[in-house]
């Protein structure tokens, strides 16, 4: 197994959440890039500021990694517009992969038209644009049941909009890494919430997002059924090492 191929190599802090400069963060971003790159990584996945910068240095590289970057981030409650409007910017700017936070919170309050009319759009804008769509459903937010619920909702729009064809080019994905938690739970991926995404979710995929600490973790995620793994320790991960990143 070539781990490397699972691996979206993440960094999504802003410069106020990390406590450093915009320029420290602009290199942050660039070494995380060059990082993936000599890795061979499938993914960078960064804020939509730095999806110009990291297109072009893939690009001048020749590398086959490729760029991700989220939208509607982190709190996923922006109007689904605003939404559209960051990935119509991050396709001119020469992203691959678009990673929508899906409005967990309207989801919870019954609004169920709001979010599948959101997944419809998102999801065919990103088509439309031969771009692979996932859509973080923040598991630290939901019950069990709800994880099962939205995860179905997503198979369901997809599939009933775009078909079978296309649904290995859309993921559910667990978390966003910055959802605040109470009593120590954990904020990203389980493998409780992955079996139940991977189960519900079929035959889309799925991407473990945040606690992932160790390759032997990375494989049992795999091995769960996950495509990918989203991480801000990829070379640890890699290396066969452990992090003590919460993402």
């Amino acid at each position: 197994m070539n781990i490397g191929d699972y691996l979206d190599s993440t960094y999504l802090k802003t410069a106020i959440q990390a406590g450093i400069s915009e320029e420290e963060t602009k290199q942050n971003v660039i070494d995380l890039i060059d990082e993936a790159i000599e890795n061979n990584f499938k993914l960078v996945m960064i804020r939509p500021k730095f999806v110009k910068l990291a297109s072009k240095m893939i690009k001048d590289a020749n590398s086959q990694t490729v760029v991700g970057t989220v939208l509607g981030f982190h709190e996923g409650t922006y109007e689904t517009s605003k939404k559209l409007e960051e990935a119509v910017k991050a396709i001119e700017e020469g992203v691959d992969e678009l990673d929508f936070v899906v409005n967990f919170e309207a989801f919870k309050e019954g609004k169920i038209n709001l979010v599948k009319s959101e997944v419809f759009k998102g999801t065919k804008l990103g088509l439309d644009n031969n771009k692979i769509v996932k859509w973080i459903i923040e598991v630290a937010a939901l019950t069990e049941e709800e994880i099962i619920a939205i995860s179905q909702l997503i198979r369901d729009v997809v599939l009933d909009n775009f078909g079978e064809e296309q649904a290995h080019n859309v993921f559910v994905k667990s978390s966003t890494g910055f959802y605040k938690t109470e009593n120590g739970k954990p904020a990203g991926a389980t493998f409780e919430a992955m079996e139940l995404i991977v189960k519900n979710s079929k035959p889309l995929q799925a991407k473990a997002a945040g606690g992932v600490r160790n390759y032997d973790d990375a494989v049992k995620m795999i091995k769960l059924g996950v495509t990918r793994i989203g991480t801000s320790s990829a070379k640890k991960i890699a290396d066969g090492g452990k992090t003590d990143s919460e993402y």
